[in-house]
C-alpha cells in the first residue's frame, strides 16, 4: 500500500492528507438541519449530518489529494450510528481512488493488538468466510507497549498488503513530557524512531517502507533529525494550519527525491469556510471553501520544497 500512496502523490503533486476529523460545531446549519428534521437529534440524525458533510468535501478534493485520514475518535463519540458513518467514509473514499488511513492509534498486548489489527486492516474468520471490517489502508498505532504490541500489526501488514503509521514525536504541546525524555544520551523519541526503521526492514515497499513514522510539524528540528534516522520510512506529519506548522517548516521531513512525507491538515481543511481567508464562500459553499484551503496549501508546501 505505500506503494499506492506514493502513486498517488506522484500523480496529484500533493504530499498532504485530510483529515476527516468532524465534528457537529463544523457542519453548516442546512446539513445539520436536514439530517435532524430526517432522523431526529439523535446519534442517528448527528451521523448522517457528519456523513453528508464528509462526502461533500471528498467530491470536492478528491481529485487533488492522495489520501484522507479520518480519525475514528470523531466518529466514536456518535456511537454505533458514528462507527457507521465512519466506515461509509471510508468505503466512499477508497470508491474514489483515495488511500485511506485510519487514525486509531491502537496499541495493546499481543492478543488484543492482533484483533485491533484484524479489525482495521485484515480479516476476521467468521465460519468458512474471512470478511474484512473496517478495511483502511493504513493505521496509526501507539508503540508504548513495545515490539508485542506492534508486530501483530505488521504481520497482519504483510498479509494484506497494509501499512502503519506509528507515533514517534507527536505535534500536541505536551508531548515532551515523555517523547523528550533523555535515556543513555538520546531523547527517548530518536529510540523510537531507531526501532520503527527496524520494525520497518522487514516490510518493505520499492523505495519506501510499509511501517511508517508520525512526527510533528510542530517540531522541525527533531523532524529533521529523525528523517536522518529513518530514512526509507515514511513520515505523516501532523500539525499543519490550526496547529501552527507552516510550509516552510516541513522541508526537512522530506528527502531529496521531494518524498519521504504526507503532511495532514484536518480542520484548516474541512472547516475552512470559517477561517477569515475563506470566509466570502460562505456556509452553503463549504466545500468549496475547502477544495481553495487545499490548494493552498499544496501551493504552501510546493514552494517550500522548491526553494530548499
Amino acid at each position: 500500500m505505500i506503494n499506492k500512496l506514493i502513486e498517488n502523490i506522484k500523480k496529484t503533486n500533493a504530499p498532504i492528507v485530510v483529515g476527516l476529523d468532524p465534528m457537529l460545531n463544523y457542519i453548516p446549519q442546512h446539513i445539520q438541519k436536514k439530517a435532524f428534521s430526517e432522523l431526529g437529534e439523535t446519534l442517528e440524525g448527528a451521523a448522517e449530518a457528519i456523513w453528508q458533510y464528509n462526502k461533500g468535501i471528498v467530491d470536492a478534493i478528491s481529485d487533488l489529494i492522495p489520501a484522507v485520514k479520518p480519525q475514528i475518535a470523531m466518529y466514536e463519540q456518535f456511537g454505533i450510528p458514528g462507527l457507521n458513518a465512519y466506515k461509509n467514509t471510508i468505503d466512499y473514499c477508497k470508491e474514489k481512488g483515495l488511500v485511506v488511513i485510519g487514525d486509531i492509534k491502537r496499541g495493546d498486548i499481543g492478543s488484543t493488538s492482533a484483533a485491533y489489527a484484524v479489525g482495521h486492516l485484515g480479516k476476521v474468520k467468521v465460519g468458512s468466510n474471512r470478511i474484512a471490517g473496517f478495511d483502511e489502508d493504513f493505521a496509526t498505532i501507539n508503540p508504548y507497549m513495545g515490539s508485542d504490541s506492534v508486530n501483530p500489526f505488521i504481520d497482519v501488514c504483510k498479509e494484506e498488503n497494509k501499512g502503519l503509521f506509528v507515533l514517534v514525536k507527536t505535534s500536541n504541546p505536551s508531548s515532551g513530557e515523555f517523547q523528550d525524555r533523555i535515556i543513555d544520551g538520546r531523547p527517548l523519541y530518536e529510540w523510537v524512531g531507531e526501532k520503527v526503521a527496524q520494525w520497518g526492514e522487514s516490510h518493505m515497499g520499492n523505495e519506501y517502507s510499509y511501517v511508517g513514522a508520525v512526527v510533528g510539524a510542530t517540531y522541525p528540528e527533531m523532524g529533521k533529525t529523525l528523517r536522518k534516522i529513518m530514512p526509507k520510512t515514511f513520515i505523516l506529519v501532523p500539525g499543519y494550519g490550526a496547529q501552527g506548522g507552516k510550509g516552510a517548516d516541513l522541508v526537512h521531513f522530506f528527502n531529496e527525491d521531494g518524498l519521504g512525507a504526507i503532511v495532514n491538515s484536518s480542520r484548516g481543511i474541512i472547516a475552512a469556510y470559517k477561517q477569515e481567508k475563506y470566509a466570502s464562500f460562505g456556509e452553503l459553499n463549504y466545500a468549496d471553501a475547502s477544495r481553495q484551503a487545499v490548494k493552498d496549501m499544496i501551493e504552501d508546501i510546493s514552494t517550500a520544497l522548491n526553494n530548499r
